[in-house]
Protein backbone atom coordinates (compact mmCIF):
# COMPACT_ATOMS: atom_id res chain seq x y z
CA UNK A 1 0.00 0.00 0.00
CA UNK A 2 1.53 3.32 -1.04
CA UNK A 3 1.68 6.36 1.20
CA UNK A 4 -0.01 9.55 0.04
CA UNK A 5 2.58 12.07 -1.05
CA UNK A 6 2.86 15.51 0.46
CA UNK A 7 1.85 18.42 -1.67
CA UNK A 8 4.98 20.19 -2.76
CA UNK A 9 5.64 23.08 -0.43
CA UNK A 10 8.69 25.21 -0.94
CA UNK A 11 9.06 28.29 1.18
CA UNK A 12 10.93 31.33 0.00
CA UNK A 13 13.70 32.64 2.23
CA UNK A 14 11.48 35.53 3.34
CA UNK A 15 8.58 33.17 4.19
CA UNK A 16 10.87 30.87 6.18
CA UNK A 17 12.38 33.80 8.12
CA UNK A 18 8.94 35.21 8.96
CA UNK A 19 7.65 31.80 10.12
CA UNK A 20 10.77 31.22 12.23
CA UNK A 21 10.33 34.63 13.86
CA UNK A 22 6.68 33.81 14.63
CA UNK A 23 7.76 30.57 16.32
CA UNK A 24 10.40 32.40 18.43
CA UNK A 25 8.13 35.24 19.57
CA UNK A 26 6.74 35.12 23.10
CA UNK A 27 3.59 37.13 22.42
CA UNK A 28 2.12 34.99 19.65
CA UNK A 29 -0.84 32.67 20.18
CA UNK A 30 0.00 28.99 20.57
CA UNK A 31 -2.25 27.95 17.67
CA UNK A 32 -0.50 30.38 15.31
CA UNK A 33 2.93 29.16 16.51
CA UNK A 34 1.91 25.51 16.00
CA UNK A 35 0.69 26.24 12.49
CA UNK A 36 3.96 27.99 11.67
CA UNK A 37 5.91 24.98 13.00
CA UNK A 38 3.80 22.66 10.85
CA UNK A 39 4.60 24.66 7.71
CA UNK A 40 8.31 24.76 8.59
CA UNK A 41 8.43 20.99 9.18
CA UNK A 42 6.67 20.23 5.90
CA UNK A 43 9.08 22.57 4.10
CA UNK A 44 11.98 20.69 5.71
CA UNK A 45 10.83 17.56 3.85
CA UNK A 46 8.97 15.71 6.60
CA UNK A 47 5.83 13.88 5.53
CA UNK A 48 2.47 14.71 7.05
CA UNK A 49 2.38 11.66 9.34
CA UNK A 50 5.79 12.49 10.80
CA UNK A 51 4.75 16.09 11.41
CA UNK A 52 1.49 15.03 13.06
CA UNK A 53 3.30 12.54 15.28
CA UNK A 54 5.98 15.08 16.26
CA UNK A 55 3.38 17.60 17.47
CA UNK A 56 0.96 15.05 18.89
CA UNK A 57 -1.91 16.05 16.62
CA UNK A 58 -4.01 14.26 14.03
CA UNK A 59 -3.17 14.24 10.36
CA UNK A 60 -6.07 16.51 9.37
CA UNK A 61 -4.68 19.83 10.71
CA UNK A 62 -1.30 19.16 9.10
CA UNK A 63 -2.96 18.63 5.74
CA UNK A 64 -5.26 21.61 6.22
CA UNK A 65 -2.50 24.11 7.02
CA UNK A 66 -0.19 22.74 4.34
CA UNK A 67 -2.91 23.12 1.69
CA UNK A 68 -3.99 26.53 2.98
CA UNK A 69 -0.40 27.85 2.95
CA UNK A 70 0.16 26.45 -0.54
CA UNK A 71 -3.01 28.10 -1.82
CA UNK A 72 -1.91 31.50 -0.48
CA UNK A 73 1.71 31.38 -1.65
CA UNK A 74 0.88 33.33 -4.81
CA UNK A 75 0.00 36.38 -2.70
CA UNK A 76 3.04 38.41 -1.59
CA UNK A 77 3.73 38.71 2.14
CA UNK A 78 3.39 42.48 1.80
CA UNK A 79 -0.29 42.04 0.91
CA UNK A 80 -1.15 39.14 3.25
CA UNK A 81 1.11 38.66 6.27
CA UNK A 82 2.17 35.26 7.51
CA UNK A 83 0.10 35.67 10.68
CA UNK A 84 -3.00 36.49 8.62
CA UNK A 85 -2.40 33.34 6.58
CA UNK A 86 -2.25 31.27 9.78
CA UNK A 87 -5.43 32.67 11.35
CA UNK A 88 -8.71 30.78 11.45
CA UNK A 89 -11.23 31.57 8.75
CA UNK A 90 -14.46 33.23 9.90
CA UNK A 91 -16.96 30.72 11.18
CA UNK A 92 -20.53 30.48 9.97
CA UNK A 93 -23.43 31.83 11.95
CA UNK A 94 -25.03 35.16 12.61
CA UNK A 95 -22.94 37.97 14.07
CA UNK A 96 -23.20 38.75 17.77
CA UNK A 97 -26.19 40.90 18.63
CA UNK A 98 -24.68 42.39 21.78
CA UNK A 99 -21.53 44.47 21.39
CA UNK A 100 -18.68 44.57 23.90
CA UNK A 101 -19.74 48.10 24.86
CA UNK A 102 -23.28 46.92 25.58
CA UNK A 103 -21.94 44.05 27.69
CA UNK A 104 -19.92 46.55 29.73
CA UNK A 105 -23.03 48.68 30.23
CA UNK A 106 -25.01 45.63 31.39
CA UNK A 107 -22.33 44.63 33.90
CA UNK A 108 -22.02 48.22 35.15
CA UNK A 109 -25.80 48.38 35.55
CA UNK A 110 -25.80 45.13 37.52
CA UNK A 111 -23.14 46.53 39.85
CA UNK A 112 -25.35 49.51 40.71
CA UNK A 113 -27.84 49.36 43.54
CA UNK A 114 -31.36 48.70 42.15
CA UNK A 115 -32.68 51.61 44.22
CA UNK A 116 -30.53 54.00 42.13
CA UNK A 117 -32.69 53.00 39.15
CA UNK A 118 -35.93 53.46 41.06
CA UNK A 119 -36.42 49.74 41.66
CA UNK A 120 -37.93 48.80 45.05
CA UNK A 121 -35.67 45.76 45.48
CA UNK A 122 -32.42 45.10 47.32
CA UNK A 123 -30.77 42.81 44.72
CA UNK A 124 -31.13 42.49 40.96
CA UNK A 125 -33.08 39.57 39.56
CA UNK A 126 -32.77 38.45 35.97
CA UNK A 127 -36.25 39.85 35.19
CA UNK A 128 -35.45 43.24 36.77
CA UNK A 129 -32.07 43.56 35.03
CA UNK A 130 -33.63 42.63 31.65
CA UNK A 131 -36.34 45.25 32.13
CA UNK A 132 -33.78 47.89 33.11
CA UNK A 133 -31.61 47.09 30.07
CA UNK A 134 -34.61 47.67 27.79
CA UNK A 135 -35.64 50.78 29.74
CA UNK A 136 -32.19 52.35 29.34
CA UNK A 137 -32.28 51.56 25.60
CA UNK A 138 -29.13 49.47 25.71
CA UNK A 139 -31.01 46.82 23.73
CA UNK A 140 -34.43 46.74 22.15
CA UNK A 141 -35.16 43.35 23.73
CA UNK A 142 -33.45 40.77 25.89
CA UNK A 143 -34.83 37.81 27.77
CA UNK A 144 -34.26 37.51 31.50
CA UNK A 145 -32.49 34.21 30.90
CA UNK A 146 -30.07 35.75 28.41
CA UNK A 147 -29.34 38.69 30.71
CA UNK A 148 -28.56 36.23 33.52
CA UNK A 149 -26.27 34.19 31.25
CA UNK A 150 -24.31 37.31 30.28
CA UNK A 151 -23.76 38.18 33.92
CA UNK A 152 -22.89 34.62 34.95
CA UNK A 153 -20.33 34.40 32.17
CA UNK A 154 -18.87 37.69 33.30
CA UNK A 155 -18.92 36.68 36.96
CA UNK A 156 -16.91 33.51 36.36
CA UNK A 157 -14.03 35.58 34.99
CA UNK A 158 -13.89 38.24 37.68
CA UNK A 159 -15.37 37.63 41.09
CA UNK A 160 -17.14 35.02 43.13
CA UNK A 161 -19.79 37.48 44.33
CA UNK A 162 -23.10 37.13 42.54
CA UNK A 163 -24.37 40.09 40.53
CA UNK A 164 -27.91 38.70 40.60
CA UNK A 165 -30.09 37.49 43.41
CA UNK A 166 -30.70 33.76 43.22
CA UNK A 167 -34.16 33.16 41.81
Amino acid sequence: MSRPKNEMLKLSTAEREVLESIVRRHNVGQQIALRARIILEVDAGKNNKEVAKRFGISLAPVQLWQKRWSALQGIPLSELSAEERLEDLPRPGCPAQITADQRCQIVAMACEKPAASGRPISHWTSREIADEIIKRHSLSSISPRHAARLLKRRRSQTTLDSLLADA
